[in-house]
């Protein structure tokens, strides 16, 4: 088929398949999942009432992975199939540990190795950081490492936000479509292709998730996995592509405007973090401290936290695709994380004074 289309209608046909499959397969998988009792009961940490199933990650899977395998040219991305054989190895990880639950070592070495299979045997790592703190291109014996570890953050960022209905997946959608946008106008068409593939398998999920009641359905491990799998490829590509600034849509400062673009996941992992090593708490046990949980006890619905939460990443994207030129790498990075720490520390001052 995309020997007949042209690039905009293949992707808006890539785009269309797969959700229309994850919205499709949904229904069917809930029956399931109901039947063999697949699903997340309340407890003391979560914020849901009733039994709802958590295998959404599995509709997800399937809209992406058929869609990639229809409509993407492999002879142009022969890295493709090394993020398939990362997506797939995930899918098992995250699909264990939604059915069965799984040691967090046990996850994060299965993590490792899934990562790990797209940095030593693709060209998809980082080889160049941009003039940060004076370094520019970087060897394979520390870039591999560093290209891992930043697989990992952004993998684990949207496992860790994953806590209220529409959170991971809105974000997910806002930086697949701005990056897809990106790839788009710098004529990266397959890259753009699977960046609109996975924003149709969440707004297909999102139609179950957000705006269901008999037919509602978590993500899961399983698709909060995969979802930070795939963004944080199409990171590292726009990463990589914006080392020469020789084309109309160079960004001169890509890792800045790459944190913007996961301003909620990498913030919000990154304050739960030091927040439980200061209380001296097990670094990846959950609890109740992320943002989203803050904006719940103000009084806010499910859906307003997440139109808000998605509104802060959208923003600072788009500030940062802005004011690359302007300033410097460290400067934009320094301007976004004191941004960052000041929005997210209002909702907090606000729950404060309403606890007075």
């Amino acid at each position: 088929m995309s020997e007949y289309l042209s690039e905009p209608y293949l992707i808006l046909v890539a785009f269309s398949a797969s959700m229309i499959i994850t919205a499709v397969s949904i229904p069917s998988i809930i029956k399931v999942a109901l039947l063999k009792q697949l699903y997340d009961e309340p407890n003391e940490r979560t914020i849901h009432s009733g039994s709802v199933p958590t295998l959404g990650g599995m509709a997800i899977f399937s809209g992406f992975m058929v869609s990639v395998l229809l409509f993407s040219d492999f002879s142009q991305v022969p890295e493709l199939k090394y993020v398939l054989a990362a997506t797939v190895i995930l899918f098992f990880v995250g699909i264990k540990d939604d059915i069965l639950v799984i040691a967090p070592l046990t996850k994060l070495t299965g993590q490792i190795f899934a990562v790990s299979v797209i940095a030593f045997f693709s060209d998809l790592q980082l080889t160049n950081l941009h003039g940060f703190f004076g370094i520019e291109h970087i060897s394979p014996y520390f870039g591999i490492p560093l290209t891992i570890f930043v697989y990992l953050v952004i993998v684990n960022g949207f496992n860790l936000i994953d806590g209220i209905d529409g959170l991971s997946a809105g974000i997910g959608v806002s930086a697949a479509g701005i990056l897809g946008i990106w790839f788009y106008l710098a004529e990266e068409y397959q890259y753009a292709l699977l960046s609109a593939v996975i924003a149709g398998a969440l707004i297909g999920f999102l139609r179950f998730n957000v705006f269901s009641v008999k037919n509602k359905i978590f993500m899961g491990d399983t698709g909060s996995l995969i979802l930070g799998l795939v963004i944080s490829v199409l990171i590292v590509k726009f990463n990589e592509l914006n080392i020469k600034h020789d084309f109309e849509y160079a960004k001169y400062s890509a890792p800045a405007i790459s944190i913007a673009v996961l301003t909620v996941p990498l913030y919000d992992t990154l304050r739960v973090m030091f927040i439980r090593f200061f209380q001296m708490k097990p670094l990846f046990k959950p609890d109740k401290q992320h943002i989203h949980h803050i904006f719940i006890k103000m009084g806010l619905s499910h859906k307003q936290a997440v139109l808000i939460l998605v509104m802060i990443n959208v923003f600072f994207s788009a500030a940062a695709m802005y004011l690359h030129n302007l300033m410097g790498i460290r400067r934009l990075i320094l301007l976004m994380l004191l941004s960052a720490m000041i929005v997210f520390y209002i909702p907090v001052l606000i729950l404060n004074i309403k606890k007075r």
